[in-house]
């Protein structure tokens, strides 16, 4: 995998181990996405507790100060090894001290088409086409860790372009001394691909387009959708210097959120990086600083829920969802098992 630039940090320690055999569940990587601002725009910090789903105009949702509000309340409480915005955040974020040594920032490095979720549009459901906002050089001075993200649809034009632009970007990301980790999406517009052959084709179009990425270029750790216990474990068995992560997608319940934590890790995942699962959160801390004692398994999914909303009980927070509401499992990956 990639060069580690600073043994220092919490996650290069963390991923020394990692790579070195000597995993504990501690060593497990926490990270924040808090980049939606790249794809969701106004909506990206959520709504206002209390505000009406149909509601418009001012006041609906969070404002870009309440958003990095939140990113620092979490670096503050310690709980998360990375975390991951857009470039201007992340600019802001390092001129005003907000990060220190053991909070590794990350920028979104590139935007392509199918994340593009404005309201009104759409973007997502058609084929994923590469763009990048961001000029790496402008990023250098204040951060050496990016997330590049790719869609492969089975389609020969769209995903021949995905992977030049991907070729372009590590070249110029290596010789500026910038590490990247590469996020892999599930097709968004898929080519004569039914369901069940998604993990396997992704899987597949991972190892395919790193095989021929020498050290110097290659992702410090992978960002894969969770495609059941069976896709994840043969990504992970097929190259054991391959560290991969998981994305958390949609927000769920707070047991999704556990439950897809606690099986990732045992089939072999060693990074987390959830956003909406994080974002939508009554008590975005309470819950980060739960997954800790989950992956340790001193908490089940299930009693982790329990944890959670006596936390929110103890602040007075109103919950979304009820206890029971929030024990169930709701994501379909998850249930299928």
């Amino acid at each position: 995998m990639g060069e580690v630039s600073s043994p220092n940090r919490r996650l290069d320690r963390k991923l020394h181990n990692i790579a070195a055999g000597r995993y504990r569940p501690d060593d497990f990587i926490i990270a924040d996405a808090k980049d939606a601002d790249m794809a969701f725009g106004v909506q990206a910090a959520g709504l206002r507790p209390g505000a009406p789903a149909n509601a418009t105009g001012s006041g609906r949702f969070r404002t870009r100060p309440e958003f990095l509000d939140a990113m620092r309340t979490l670096v503050m409480h310690d709980v998360l090894d990375v975390l991951l915005t857009s470039a201007s955040n992340g600019e802001e974020l390092s001129r005003d001290g907000t990060l220190d040594e053991e909070v590794t920032l990350a920028v979104r490095a590139n935007d392509s088409t199918d994340i593009w979720n404005q309201r009104g549009g759409a973007f997502p459901t058609q084929p994923s086409r590469p763009f990048r906002t961001v000029h790496l050089p402008s990023i250098a001075p204040f951060c050496d860790l990016v997330l590049y993200s790719v869609t492969f649809n089975n389609d020969v034009d769209r995903d021949l372009a995905t992977v030049a632009a991907y070729a372009a970007f590590r070249r110029e990301a290596a010789d500026l001394g910038i590490r990247h980790f590469l996020e892999v999406f599930n097709p968004n517009s898929p080519v004569g691909l039914s369901a069940d052959q998604t993990g396997a084709f992704v899987n597949d179009s991972i190892v395919r387009t790193l095989a021929g990425v020498t050290s110097a270029e290659r992702p410090v750790f992978l960002k894969v959708a969770y495609n059941g216990a069976a896709a994840l474990g043969e990504l992970v068995e097929h190259d054991p210097s391959v560290i991969v992560g998981v994305l958390g997608g949609s927000a769920g319940t707070t047991r999704d959120t556990f439950e897809l934590l606690t099986r990732a890790e045992r089939h072999g995942a060693r990074v987390a990086l959830f956003g909406r699962k994080i974002q939508r959160a009554e008590a975005q801390v309470d819950l980060v600083r739960l997954m800790r004692p989950v992956l340790r398994r001193e908490l089940t999914p299930e009693q982790g829920v329990h944890a959670y909303h006596e936390a929110l009980a103890k602040a007075e927070i109103a919950p979304h969802r009820s206890l029971a509401e929030d024990l169930e499992l709701t994501d379909p990956v998850l249930l299928a098992e």
